[in-house]
């Protein structure tokens, strides 16, 4: 498939690309891409990083993502039981971590990643009546996108509502990953961004 026709989609997930690619560190030289999908993002982290994993549950997702001619390992697999030969410098989700049990699935990424690594996760959560603004302006943000670059569904499993709140996620980051950066993004999205102390 053309680089070309990949690089025009667009959804809310995608959006976010850029944000989670320019957090990869410095000298970083493995990656972890958890519920890869078909592979875009780690295409894209393989562009920066030497040696990228992508792991996805789904195996229709995994068989596209290796029908691209890359040097990039997938896995069918569990993230939160499938033993990896290593540790990882960088790891990233999206869309993913509400299929999973949040405690569960961050502690996991917590013990994959290696001392001075950092982990970018974008996640979406269940709104709550205080969220209102948020929605509203994410309605109208995503109608903006829609009508400049169109829309593309993905081919992925869809898992609907979270079973976290936005306000739970923040409070479950902020005790297992002490220092976590959580941010509260305008497409339907929040973002945890850590770095593993040394």
């Amino acid at each position: 498939m053309a680089p070309l026709i990949m690089s025009n989609r667009w959804n809310h997930n995608i959006h976010y690309h850029p944000m989670i690619l320019s957090a990869v560190p410095p000298g970083a030289r493995s990656a972890l891409d958890v519920g890869c999908g078909e592979g875009m993002l780690a295409r894209r982290l393989r562009e920066k990083v030497p040696d990228v994993v992508g792991v996805d549950l789904d195996r229709s997702s995994i068989d596209l993502a290796t029908s691209f001619d890359d040097d990039i390992s997938y896995v069918v697999a569990d993230v939160l039981t499938h033993d990896f030969p290593s540790s990882f410098d960088f790891i990233t989700s999206v869309a993913t971590l509400h299929h999973m049990d949040a405690t569960a699935a961050l502690t996991r990424f917590k013990s994959l990643l290696r001392p001075g690594g950092t982990m970018v996760i974008v996640g979406l959560a269940r709104p709550q009546v205080r969220d209102l603004p948020y929605e509203v302006a994410g309605a109208v943000a995503t109608r903006v996108h829609k009508r400049s670059k169109g829309y593309w569904q993905h081919p992925s499993p869809v898992c609907w509502p979270p079973p976290e709140t936005y306000s739970s996620m923040r409070r479950l980051a902020a005790t297992l990953l002490p220092g976590v950066r959580y941010r509260r993004h305008i497409l339907w999205r929040y973002s945890l961004t850590w770095e593993k102390p040394n």
